[in-house]
């Protein structure tokens, strides 16, 4: 099984809830594209967040200098993205994939972070409460169902607000795989705790 997390923006939540997912499958991890911070990229948040044993994580295919919009930093670095040169890594085991920003994220002049998604993808959306943020998550579902990409669930990051929450799964029908807390912190224990908690429902999606 692929697993594709995706935000409603940046800053949501995506690299702890890959971390949630990863540890509670025991799953490898792969970043396509990362752009900025490579000295301290996701996949080396991961890798501090992960217990098992199992995961392993896979190179990017895409290292940009630049902490900005992926089509932007590649430009900078003087490349183009490819996204023909964009494939999965090969594993028997599950796969999480993290996305970079947005669905609509420019990687270039044409493609856009849904455009990595495969038919054999199943895709999380990571929401996080602001104001704007049910427009933001309803506009990211729909434009998943435009592509008809496989939804398999959207995780809430911070404060439970009922009301947001009950019109986004209203309106979208689609399931709630669980929430992450407003937390002082994260590190292995934390993260494994929530593993434990999201599991059950990450091991339905498998059948």
């Amino acid at each position: 099984m692929k697993l594709f997390i995706t935000g409603i923006g940046t800053e949501v939540g995506k690299t702890i809830t890959s971390a949630i997912v990863t540890e509670a499958m025991e799953a490898d991890y792969w970043k396509p594209v990362q752009a900025g911070d490579l000295d301290d990229s996701d996949t080396h948040k991961i890798k501090k967040y992960i217990s098992n044993t199992k995961t392993k994580f896979h190179n990017n295919s895409y290292a940009l200098n630049t902490p900005a919009s992926p089509h932007l930093a590649a430009a900078l670095d003087d490349i183009t993205i490819d996204i023909k040169k964009i494939k999965a890594p090969k594993t028997k085991n599950h796969l999480v994939i993290e996305g970079a920003g947005g669905l609509l994220v420019p990687l270039n002049d044409n493609d856009t972070i849904a455009d990595l998604m495969q038919p054999d993808y199943k895709v999380i959306v990571v929401s996080r409460h602001y104001l704007g943020s049910i427009n933001h998550t309803l506009l990211t579902i729909e434009a998943l169902q435009q592509r008809n990409i496989d939804i398999a669930g959207i995780i809430f990051n911070g404060d439970e607000n009922k009301a947001t929450e009950e019109i986004i799964l209203n309106k979208t029908g689609i399931n709630c795989i669980g929430r992450i807390e407003n937390e002082p912190f994260f590190d292995k224990t934390v993260v494994r705790e929530y593993a434990e908690t999201f599991k059950p429902e990450l091991e339905k999606l498998n059948k």
